[in-house]
């Protein structure tokens, strides 16, 4: 009898990991995408490197909007209905930004895309989270975040042969087919029966749950997530965003650089899994500390790259160790709070992060501009990691094995 309602709770846990994993791909593929589509209309609406900066600043900005108001909505109406909304407004957005012709109409849809995606990713780590055993929950979310890799790996393939075949435009509106997954979500896909158990009466207003996130019991935690979550998302987006378009400053053509970053995202997977296999085994502070190390310096190596052989190495090990690390921030970003503010404590973390990813591109931008070179500009994002690091050695608590309450 054990044995069976064992195996039915992994066959469930799979189940919600492939439906919410989906989901997360798609994520993945849209902003995969942004990065190649921005390097592909420099060439074709002759952009500044500051108007290039903006297309992924936009995006951040409805990002960090999408991640407070979602995350907020999600402790209100449930984790499934708005891992649903957020899919519909990213998706259906996509699909229209390939049809503008001006930078600020694309611009225009950017913000929504973005609101769409910073309200899907914390949310459904949050899903996912409520909805495993404790001793496979951190494993789990970061397998949950290695379907990021893939949605990349998606985005890199579109990317090389669509975008020199048909446009960019044909490209931004395969991305947005996710939108007729929705469908599928909104009939199979379960709620956390942790939140449906919180009785309507039980959950706080918006003002008491923000309120609540700097109580005595989570305010360390708050600040380290506030600070960790900063640092890693405006190194990634200032770093990932950039990378094809870094690529060719170098001196390599706009295909070539398609290629090389396609080889580079292949690094992902193994970061992924690498530091899902630590995680339960030597806790979510070890794999964070560890993985943002590991990008500091390749961030450094990466910008000092003289040879392709070089850039090509110093990439692989941007790319494994940076998404390992961010695997295991999405297992551990649910674990710092309990389930009536677990939606707001997470939104909030990953709004003040994706302001981050405001400032990361439009300072390449800036700083292309007046002529830093790309070995500063690395070590800018590297020392912004460091920093992360430290918040999380100092002010981190190990929540492996915990029961969430």
């Amino acid at each position: 009898m054990e044995i069976a309602l064992e195996q039915k709770k992994k066959t469930s846990s799979n189940k919600l990991l492939g439906i919410a994993g989906l989901a997360w791909l798609f994520d993945a593929m849209d902003v995969g995408i942004l990065s190649f589509v921005i390097a592909a209309l420099q060439k074709d609406w002759g952009l500044t490197s500051q108007q290039m900066g903006w297309i992924g600043s936009v995006n951040s900005i409805g990002m960090a909007v999408g991640a407070l108001f979602f995350g907020l909505l999600a402790d209100r109406i449930g984790r499934k209905n708005v891992l649903i909304i957020t899919l519909v407004l990213f998706s259906l957005a996509s699909g229209f930004s390939a049809l503008t012709t001006s930078l600020t109409i694309f611009l225009f849809f950017r913000f929504f895309i973005g609101m769409g995606l910073g309200g899907e990713l914390p949310v459904a780590s949050t899903l996912v989270s409520e909805s495993v055993p404790d001793d496979k929950r951190g494993r789990v979310v970061v397998l949950l975040e290695s379907f990021w890799a893939g949605g990349w790996l998606v985005a890199a393939l579109i990317s090389y042969f669509v975008i020199p075949a048909y446009g960019w435009r044909a490209a931004l509106l395969i991305s947005a087919l996710p939108a007729l997954y929705a469908v599928y979500l909104r009939i199979h896909l379960p709620d956390s029966s942790r939140f449906v158990t919180v009785k309507k009466e039980q959950r706080p207003s918006v003002l008491v749950s923000l309120a609540m996130l700097w109580k005595k019991e989570y305010a360390k935690r708050t600040l380290m997530m506030w600070i960790l979550w900063f640092s890693v998302v405006f190194s990634y987006y200032g770093m990932f965003l950039w990378l094809p378009s870094v690529m060719v400053l170098k001196g390599f053509t706009l295909i070539q650089s398609f290629q090389y970053v396609l080889i580079m995202t292949l690094a992902q997977l193994p970061g992924y899994f690498t530091a899902a296999w630590f995680i339960e085994r030597f806790g979510r502070k070890f794999v964070l500390v560890t993985y943002l190390f590991g990008t500091a310096v390749s961030a450094y190596f990466f910008g000092n790259a003289e040879t392709l052989s070089a850039l090509m190495t110093a990439g692989c090990f941007l790319s494994f160790f940076n998404l390992g690390a961010w695997g295991a921030l999405y297992a551990y970003s649910p674990e710092q709070y309990p389930t009536v503010i677990r939606g707001t404590g997470t939104g909030m973390a990953a709004s003040v992060g994706r302001i981050g990813g405001i400032l990361g591109p439009l300072l390449v931008g800036s700083l292309l501009a007046n002529g830093t070179s790309i070995e500063t500009i690395f070590l800018i994002f590297g020392i912004s990691i460091l920093i992360g690091m430290f918040a999380v050695l100092c002010l981190g608590k190990e929540t492996k094995n915990i029961t969430l309450e």
